[in-house]
């Protein structure tokens, strides 16, 4: 699964390597996606963040500047966004459908990442998908996926404990 979320962040400046954030880079749209996940619960966890971090961080090879310059555009974007669509329309009009839903893969590790999801969550993510042109069906096996995957990594952390 990580490594379909590699090919489509690749997909999205053609290189896995870019480090400059100029205005229009796709990357933006993302991060204010992410960002826009994050809060939807009104609360923004620290492991959330981390998450994104670290996820964005290590695909694209970026320093902490960056990084950082990289946040604060997706904040900015965020900010200024009355919806979903304005970050939406150019990743459905650019993306593949297999792209769109691996997206859709991305943001629900996010949302699991604090250990909980809540309904405005589900919300969010489900207000996305329709706008990506995702199906029901997708974006529940996509949830299901990622959390299967935090259910086994919960189960390990368990048994190392023990």
């Amino acid at each position: 699964m990580f490594d379909r979320f590699k090919t489509f962040l690749d997909s999205l400046t053609g290189h896995g390597h870019a480090s400059s954030i100029e205005p229009g880079d796709p990357r933006i749209a993302i991060m204010a996606l992410c960002i826009q996940v994050m809060e939807a619960d009104g609360e923004t966890d620290e492991k959330e963040r981390r998450k994104v971090r670290s996820m964005i961080k290590d695909h694209y090879k970026l320093d902490d500047a960056a990084l950082d310059a990289l946040i604060a555009a997706g904040e900015t974007a965020e900010s200024e966004a009355i919806d979903y669509f304005r970050f939406t329309s150019d990743i459905k009009r650019h993306f593949s459908e297999e792209q769109r839903i691996d997206l859709i893969g991305m943001l629900w590790e996010i949302v699991y990442a604090d250990g909980e999801r809540s309904e405005m969550e589900d919300h969010v993510i489900w207000r996305i998908a329709d706008l990506l042109g995702v199906s029901g069906r997708d974006r529940i096996i996509k949830r299901q996926e990622v959390a299967a995957k935090f259910r086994i990594a919960e189960e390990e952390t368990a048994q190392q404990e023990k």
